[in-house]
């Protein structure tokens, strides 16, 4: 099993801020020795360390990491994609074997950001390195999202935590499900289904709960387009690691085994060519 979504960092207020109140749990260093010890005994045999904070210097910190471990199996970073600099930054960059992904945090960007022409100058600079997107957004900015992907026919898209729906009880917003359909028709997207715990916000999550979203993700991409991730340690504002993976097994017990084969690692695998 490969692990297609998680963080690690050395804490610092002033370097992560969106670690506020009530999310002391994380307000501290977590490093791959802590993954490997509640990842391991779950079934992981790699992961895919992605970035938390825009900067190079954390992008090379990250490779720094992978390079001293076969369980990192690659690196999605992040590169100045709006930058007159940018081709210089990912000549640097983008030679580097563990490297296999881009993210920009979207999620804190005003409307139009994904249809901004130097942003998405940046994004063709990228369909030459053969690197992955990763597309980190809320539900309201999946109708811009689609028109931003339908710009680059050829890039290869990941979509982080299903758009990151907002769960409050068993059933699902009708407008955010119109709008994963509709990217999922874009068969240059793939997603995670990685970081819905969090996403639950006024009671404790379950599995009934969860399951209309694993239902909508596999009804939309299908087992072929669809990747695990834990999104540790944010997770753990909700659920410990071997909770996730218990219970995304649940869900994943009604595929075949050879689409078990595919979500688990395949998948992940395939996209970012690892």
């Amino acid at each position: 099993m490969i692990d297609s979504h998680h963080h690690f960092w050395n804490y610092s207020s002033d370097q992560y801020p969106w670690i506020g109140e009530g999310m002391q749990k994380i307000a501290q260093n977590f490093l791959p020795q802590n993954l490997l010890d509640v990842a391991q005994p779950s079934g992981i045999s790699g992961v895919i360390s992605v970035q938390a904070r825009q900067t190079l210097e954390e992008t090379s910190w990250l490779l720094e990491l992978a390079e001293d471990s076969d369980f990192i199996r690659g690196v999605v970073g992040w590169m100045p994609l709006k930058s007159k600099d940018l081709t210089s930054t990912l000549d640097q960059y983008a030679h580097h074997p563990k490297l296999v992904g881009v993210r920009h945090v979207v999620q804190d960007e005003t409307d139009g950001f994904l249809l901004d022409s130097v942003f998405n100058r940046g994004i063709d600079a990228l369909l030459e390195t053969g690197l992955v997107y990763d597309l980190l957004i809320f539900p309201h900015q999946l109708k811009e999202s689609i028109q931003f992907v339908d710009l680059h026919p050829e890039q290869v898209f990941v979509l982080d935590h299903l758009a990151k729906p907002r769960i409050h009880k068993d059933h699902y917003d009708s407008d955010w499900a119109r709008g994963i359909k509709d990217l999922a028709k874009r068969q240059n997207v793939s997603v995670k289904f990685s970081g819905l715990t969090t996403e639950v916000k006024s009671q404790p999550w379950s599995v009934a709960m969860l399951k209309p979203y694993w239902d909508m993700a596999i009804e939309a991409f299908g087992p072929h387009r669809i990747m695990y991730g834990s999104d540790w340690p944010v997770c753990l504002l909700k659920t410990e690691y071997n909770q996730w993976v218990d219970a995304v097994k649940e869900f994943a017990g009604e595929l075949s085994q050879a689409e078990q084969y595919q979500f688990f690692r395949e998948n992940c695998e395939k996209a970012y060519e690892l």
